[in-house]
């Protein structure tokens, strides 16, 4: 097993590389780079994308990889403030300089500073995390706890009514957009047109700090649910099905009707011999559920409920062209994806120590 997780170690050296080398090369050909964007800003324009109308007079729209007349918008401007700007920005030196410039950085873990925020981008990441991590972690173990005693109660009871109409009611759940589920419970409980059970918006409330520890817990907890219910919903189905037909499967098996021709109850049965082979696959895809749902991240849930956090980061990183946030931010969670990976690995040799990588791989 050591040599399978050095050998998988080892393949995150040239995965992230070339994660980092396809988008760092699709950035050169994107129009409307940091220094475009300032140049709007000067000039009343708001952003970048309003400099890109220009004429047939104009010669078109360039990208920032050319020669100083490619900002649109820029020529009412002293040419030494452009150059300042490039210089100031790493854009007067040659894109594979650039390149191995920042991964040299990256090798000794300096992600650089926002372009337009004046802090590192591990501080930003770090800022914003709170909120991800909320709503990942909770969305998970929820989806967990409820899809997990669902799966295991339909198999059981498969082709039953129960089985039928809860499936129709989960299917349903998996249709609707966390988007529009979440507009849902803003209208509902968030002061919308009916009741203001919960906040409308933030992770905590404005005395967070007057609080005591134990209404600390509340007030998060009170905040955090419509958000949490929102990014859950579409996830039981996929979980409850998996444990289902995995519970399924298993119940087919020769072991199974070997232990109930012994006289075992079949609760015994359920729980004593085939719940460790039937969630071997649900238990041990938990990091890879959790990192799932914490990349997702649900952009547009944390702007309806007013949460900064990663998603909304990101967005505006990218509206914004601030490279060093999304390069930064991509290498992190590139890196975490990865790791993530073999720690789904570990996870089904500590629930089934009969796996075994290295033989698979022979």
């Amino acid at each position: 097993m050591g040599a399978y997780i050095l050998r998988r170690l080892l393949l995150i050296i040239p995965t992230l590389l070339g994660i980092m080398v396809v988008n760092f090369t699709l950035t050169q050909f994107v129009p409307g780079g940091p220094i475009e964007q300032i140049i709007a800003q000067i000039e009343g324009q708001g952003d970048v994308f309003g400099g890109f109308s220009g004429g047939a007079g104009d010669g078109g729209v360039s990208n920032y990889g050319m020669e100083s007349d490619k900002y649109v918008g820029g020529r009412g401007l002293p040419p030494e403030f452009i150059e300042s700007l490039e210089k100031e920005f790493g854009f007067d030196k040659p894109p594979l300089e650039r390149f191995l410039t920042m991964i040299w950085n990256y090798m000794r873990l300096d992600f650089g500073e926002s372009y337009f925020r004046s802090i590192s981008v591990v501080d930003l990441v770090l800022e914003k995390m709170p909120v991800s991590i909320s709503l990942g972690l909770w969305s998970t173990l929820i989806a967990y706890i409820v899809s997990i005693p669902l799966g295991i109660r339909k198999a059981v009871k498969d082709g039953s009514g129960f089985d039928t109409w809860t499936s129709g009611v989960i299917i349903v759940a998996y249709a609707i957009p966390g988007f529009l589920f979440a507009i849902v419970l803003l209208v509902l409980f968030a002061g919308g047109s009916f009741w203001q059970i919960f906040p409308l918006r933030g992770l905590t409330s404005d005395n967070w700090e007057a609080l005591s520890w134990p209404m600390k817990i509340v007030d998060y907890l009170w905040h955090i649910a419509l958000p949490v219910i929102a990014s859950t919903i579409s996830a039981f189905a996929t979980l409850t099905l998996l444990t289902k037909n995995s519970f399924l499967d298993e119940i087919k098996k020769h072991y199974v009707m070997t232990a109930r021709a012994k006289g075992l109850s079949e609760s015994r049965v359920l729980y004593g011999h085939i719940f460790r082979n039937a969630m071997l696959i649900v238990i041990a895809g938990f990091p890879a559920v959790f990192i799932g749902v914490f990349f997702s991240g649900s952009l547009i849930i944390e702007t309806i409920f007013s949460l900064d956090g990663l998603g909304r980061l990101g967005f505006e990183a990218a509206v914004a062209r601030d490279y060093p946030v999304i390069f930064g931010t991509l290498f992190i969670f590139g890196l975490i994806g990865l790791v993530v990976g073999i720690l789904s690995d570990l996870m089904y040799v500590l629930v089934d120590p009969r796996i075994d990588f290295e033989k698979r791989e022979g």
